[in-house]
């Protein structure tokens, strides 16, 4: 491993063990957003191999953020983000089956808007 993977990895890692609940999360959405990012990338320079790993570290995150629900405590608000993900989900199997950059586009977006309400949450919670 190279000094500079061996950076990133110890920086991510000691990112994780410091974090709060909170910023767990959001940082799981910076890392969706950074393997959307890449699979739109790879699937304009047609690397096919690279979009199919990044479109499945992305479905990963999905699958994360959606196992950190509480459907009973969250209510009607999880229940809708459960949706949501599934619904995510389903169109990055289909852009990456279609290799169709709009899909990614579609999901970064949607991704993008929960991300800035999670965000809002801790900006509203500082004194």
């Amino acid at each position: 491993m190279s000094g500079l993977a061996q950076y990133r990895t110890i920086s991510a890692a000691s990112k994780v063990q410091d974090a709060s609940p909170h910023r767990l999360i959001q940082l799981m959405f910076e890392g969706l957003l950074a393997r959307l990012a890449a699979a739109r990338g790879q699937i304009q320079r047609r690397d096919y191999q690279g979009k199919g790993q990044s479109l499945s570290n992305a479905l990963a995150v999905i699958d994360a953020l959606q196992q950190c629900l509480d459907i009973e405590k969250g209510g009607e608000l999880a229940r809708n983000l459960d949706s949501l993900y599934d619904y995510c989900q389903k169109r990055l199997f289909a852009a990456n089956v279609q290799n169709d950059v709009s899909i990614v586009d579609e999901v970064t977006q949607l991704i993008e808007r929960i991300k800035s309400g999670w965000d809002a949450i801790e900006a509203g919670a500082r004194p």
